[in-house]
């Protein structure tokens, strides 16, 4: 999809509020016959505009009560070095989110622990075990201001 006009843009500012909605409410909520909503829809899918859907969980109420920002470097940034160390950190349970960095470190992870002792697991099993990594900062969030899964549209 080259482009994304009004209705797109309608459709997904709707479903990031309500994954759930049926196709019915959706096509009401922008203006277009069931028919033509289910045709963009499926288009915004397959062409990776939609790329998922999924229950946002509670950590807290799932107990993992510590999130941990960490700062990983490499001992180097060779392609081998990089997809090496990208495929086993998409093996860690705990990891959330990776994000490959310019400047001071190599990556960043944000993990979820259930407390310091289970971060400490998390640490030694599986941060410590990633392949290439010469340095590990862990940075302990003190309370989430917010969190906002959705972009503006």
């Amino acid at each position: 999809m080259s482009e994304l006009d009004s209705i797109d843009l309608a459709i997904l500012k709707e479903l990031q509020q309500n994954g759930r909605m049926t196709n019915a409410e959706l096509a009401e909520k922008v203006g277009l016959s069931p028919s033509a909503c289910s045709r963009r829809h499926d288009i915004l899918e397959k062409t990776g505009v939609i790329s998922g859907y999924y229950a946002r969980l509670s950590h807290k109420a799932i107990e993992y009560k510590m999130m941990v920002i960490v700062h990983i470097s490499l001992s180097g940034q060779f392609a081998k070095t990089l997809s090496e160390f990208e495929a086993a950190v998409k093996r860690c349970p705990n990891v959330l989110v990776c994000y490959l960095m310019s400047g001071e470190y190599d990556y960043i992870l944000r993990v979820a622990a259930k407390d310091l002792e289970d971060y400490e697991r998390i640490h030694r099993d599986w941060l410590s075990a990633l392949p290439h990594v010469v340095k590990i900062n862990s940075s302990f969030a003190l309370r989430e201001v917010m969190e906002r899964p959705n972009v503006g549209l």
